[in-house]
This record gives C-alpha cells, sequence and structure tokens, in this order.
C-alpha cells in the first residue's frame, strides 16, 4: 500500500496496527470454528490459517497451535470427530508498519474460563528474521 493513510480518521502507524490486530485475530476467531478436526487435520489447518493471515496487510509473522485434546467428540466410532472450538486456538500474529510492530495474541485463559484476544507487545520493528518455512 503505497498511500500511507490507510484510515479516514487520522490515526498513528501504532494506533492503526492496533485496530488491524483486533480484526485479524476476529477474523480467525470467527471464521475457522466448526470445522471438522482430528489430529491428523489440525497441523494442515493450523498452516491454512496461518497461509491465509500473512496474505492481509501488515502482517509480518503469524503462528497458529490448535490444542484437539480441548474438545468433545462428536459421535461413535467412524462418525466419531472433533470440531474447532475457541478454547483450541493459539494464535499469535505480529504486524509491522512505518516502524511500530504489534504482537497481538487469542488464547483460552484458564483463570477466566475464556478465549481472550490480547496485545503482547507494543514497539519499534525489529529488523525482519528470516522464515525456515517455505
Amino acid at each position: 500500500m503505497t498511500d500511507r493513510r490507510v484510515h479516514r480518521a487520522a490515526l498513528t502507524p501504532r494506533e492503526s496496527l492496533l485496530f488491524e490486530a483486533g480484526i485479524k485475530l476476529g477474523g480467525v476467531f470467527h471464521q475457522y470454528l466448526g470445522v471438522p478436526i482430528s489430529r491428523r487435520t489440525a497441523p494442515a489447518l493450523a498452516r491454512a490459517i496461518e497461509d491465509a493471515v500473512r496474505l492481509q496487510p501488515y502482517v509480518s509473522d503469524v503462528r497458529v497451535r490448535i490444542d484437539v485434546t480441548r474438545g468433545s467428540p462428536v459421535g461413535r466410532g467412524r462418525f466419531a470427530y472433533r470440531y474447532l472450538v475457541a478454547e483450541m486456538l493459539d494464535v499469535t500474529v505480529r504486524l509491522r508498519h512505518a516502524g511500530v510492530e504489534v504482537e497481538s495474541r487469542l488464547a483460552h485463559r484458564a483463570d477466566l474460563n475464556y478465549v481472550l484476544m490480547s496485545v503482547e507487545r507494543v514497539g519499534r520493528s525489529r529488523p525482519k528474521a528470516r522464515s525456515s518455512r517455505r
């Protein structure tokens, strides 16, 4: 994006990234819940979510972990499977823009019995690390 002013309101890069972080985590939360999942398919779903989020503006890194032990199976025998529930997700998204970096996370908080989206870190951009994937 060549236009430095993406939002109509005069937001700082920091404010803009915080807004974008919430949108990205909210998208993951609301788009993928209910997807049938198993121990075998969880890693592929996690990679697909990561790849989809990476396409979005400002994303410098994303990590998705799915803990399939948190859901209850539906059905029995060969018809038994789990579906993705919010408590299974642990998603970290890092965004960079204009010298600012924001790291946000979606994870189940046992102490709150709630899946919380939070800002983990806000600061100056770090040099981009080379990814071993791809």
